[in-house]
Formats: C-alpha cells, structure tokens, sequence
C-alpha cells in the first residue's frame, strides 16, 4: 500500500513512517497541509494519514482543500491525533475522513493494524 504521512512532528512522522515500512508499505512524507496537497496533485496514493493540528493548515483545512481539487485522486483519509473530543472526530468525518485514530490510544503498531482494517 503507498501512503502519504502528514504530521509536523519529526519524531513521530518518523517512528510512523518505520512502522508502515516494516509492515511491507511504501511511504511518503511531507512536513505539513500544503507540501501535501502538492504530492497529492503529482502521485497517487492508497491512502493519506495526517494530523489535524499543523502549522499553517490543519488537518481539517487539508480534508477541505483535498476535496476541493478535482485534479486528486481519490483514495481513503486517516487522520491521526490527539485530538479525541466526539466533536474533533465528528467534523474530521464531515469533511472527508474515512477513519479517525487517536494516537495516544493505540501503540504504533495497532495504528499500522488499523490503517490496514480501515483501508481494506
């Protein structure tokens, strides 16, 4: 599966990033909303897991810019987060999001389980 990793948080961009490899997917990486945008314009994707809280464009700005773009391939949005009040998950899936996973709930191999169940 190819994924595209958005989360401005280095560490975590790069422990994710490890896991999705490990577990046989090939992954890209862009730092925030708008080097995402422009990757989703040039390639084509299994799937976009992204954070809501970036500078510049959060997650929610990125679901709506994406689904603005008719030049975007479809594929599935995962937003991945801390962000966990009912509220967060509910306007991450009125813009767009097919899954909503809360990072401090799931060790990062259970996110990579769920991506795959949440794709699949």
């Amino acid at each position: 599966m190819k994924i595209l990793l958005v989360d401005d948080d280095a560490f975590l961009r790069d422990m994710y990033a490890t896991k999705f490899t490990e577990s046989g997917d090939v992954v890209e990486i862009a730092h925030d909303g708008a080097q995402a945008l422009s990757m989703l314009t040039e390639q084509t994707f299994d799937v976009v897991v992204m954070d809501m809280v970036m500078p510049g464009m959060s997650g929610l700005e990125l679901l709506t810019a994406i689904h603005s773009n008719t030049s975007i391939k479809k594929c599935k949005y995962i937003v991945l987060s801390n962000q966990g009040e009912q509220t967060d998950i509910q306007a991450a899936v009125d813009a767009g999001a097919d899954g909503y996973i809360i990072k401090a709930d799931s060790i990062p191999s259970e996110v990579v389980a769920k991506v795959h169940s949440i794709v699949t």
